[in-house]
């Protein structure tokens, strides 16, 4: 999961391809650690935190925008597995127009198993 990834919290280490150092997850890694420097050094309010910190800070910034960029192609009539659209998990209703909600929360994220640990999900 794309949000796993990001925090720092996928479970899957990567395999070593045959006569390399590294995974393509330590690279993975290692590009974002870059990324996330240069998030910190943009922001002086952002210098103090942590590793943790900033990713977390980065996926709660950005998790609506990545939602919708990973469910803009799909078909008008996708939806979502569960009811998710309400505030009230006996009258949710499915996510039915590319997996969102519709009106005042059409673009928020239908889901927010990224915060259950990966080995509950």
């Amino acid at each position: 999961d794309i949000g796993d990834i990001i925090r720092g919290k996928d479970l899957y280490l990567g395999n070593k391809k045959k006569n390399k150092t590294e995974t393509e997850r330590d690279k993975l890694e290692q590009k974002l650690k870059e990324i996330f420097e240069n998030i910190k050094k943009s922001d002086t309010k952002l210098t103090n935190l942590n590793d943790d910190q900033i990713r977390e800070y980065w996926w709660a910034l950005n998790r609506q925008e990545i939602w919708k960029a990973m469910t803009c192609d799909a078909r008008d009539n996708a939806k979502y597995f569960r009811g998710t659209c309400g505030g009230d998990e006996n009258t949710a209703t499915q996510a039915k127009n590319k997996c969102r909600c519709e009106g005042a929360n059409a673009n928020q994220v239908p889901t927010y198993f990224d915060y259950v640990p990966q080995f509950l999900r």
